[in-house]
């Protein structure tokens, strides 16, 4: 992190008044998902009798840290919108591409130290999960859960393995990813493009990314048989 974003972190960490230590939401969700199958965007498919994006909402929501949240959506769901109760949820439209939409979302918070970047795929983020990233971002500009490889691996050609990788080292990266706000606006910025998510920009900026421990419940939905495994999952926590 150089002189200027230091300053920048600085000025985050200091700020008074009553919403200092609040954090911001942008929920990632303009994508059109469509590895997942179905005639609508996975985020707008139903999980448990309601839309992915309703149950990422809600664990934002019940988190007292999180003073704003906003959601980042697709132009062509303005009518899927209209059906859910957002409250007091900012709604922007997303860009070209993931960056353009994080951008859009990011530069729409309006009263937060802190942003959480988080995609809408993740409909069972822990609270506990939550909890690690801003207290992380207490001594670090950027933080993100993670979970250590376990698995062997493999390197593979033509339905062949071809040789193996050392698993030393290696996270599965999860969200939210959060940073001090404006240390990630300066990182964004700078930024090329082409970065696979919001650490990889935050790093080539320059700034220290905590890892912090992630949750295997937290899954992606990706694929169709996600929705099975995260209805269970889903039914699972809430004691059914």
């Amino acid at each position: 992190m150089d002189s200027t974003d230091r300053s920048a972190y600085a000025r985050a960490m200091s700020t008074t008044g009553p919403q200092a230590h609040s954090a911001a939401a942008v929920i990632v969700a303009a994508g059109r998902g469509t590895r997942a199958g179905g005639d609508v965007p996975k985020q707008w498919q139903l999980l448990a009798g309601r839309p992915v994006v309703s149950h990422t909402l809600d664990a934002f929501r019940g988190h007292p840290a999180i003073g704003e949240i906003v959601l980042v959506t697709h132009p062509d769901d303005a009518t899927r919108l209209a059906m859910l109760d957002l409250g007091d949820v900012r709604v922007v439209t997303g860009g070209a591409d993931r960056a353009a939409s994080v951008r859009a979302g990011r530069d729409a918070v309006k009263n937060s130290a802190h942003v959480l970047i988080h995609d809408v795929a993740r409909p069972l983020v822990a609270q506990t999960v939550i909890d690690a990233v801003l207290a992380a971002l207490q001594t670090l500009p950027g933080a993100a859960p993670a979970l250590p490889v376990t698995d062997a691996l493999w390197t593979g050609a033509a339905g062949r393995v071809t040789g193996t990788r050392d698993r030393t080292g290696l996270y599965r990266a999860q969200t939210p990813q959060g940073f001090a706000l404006e240390a990630i606006r300066a990182a964004h910025a700078a930024h090329t493009g082409g970065a696979a998510d919001d650490v990889e920009v935050a790093r080539a900026h320059g700034l220290d990314v905590a890892i912090v421990p992630g949750d295997e419940d937290n899954i992606k939905i990706t694929v169709p048989g996600d929705f099975d495994r995260a209805e269970r999952l889903l039914w699972g926590r809430d004691g059914h």
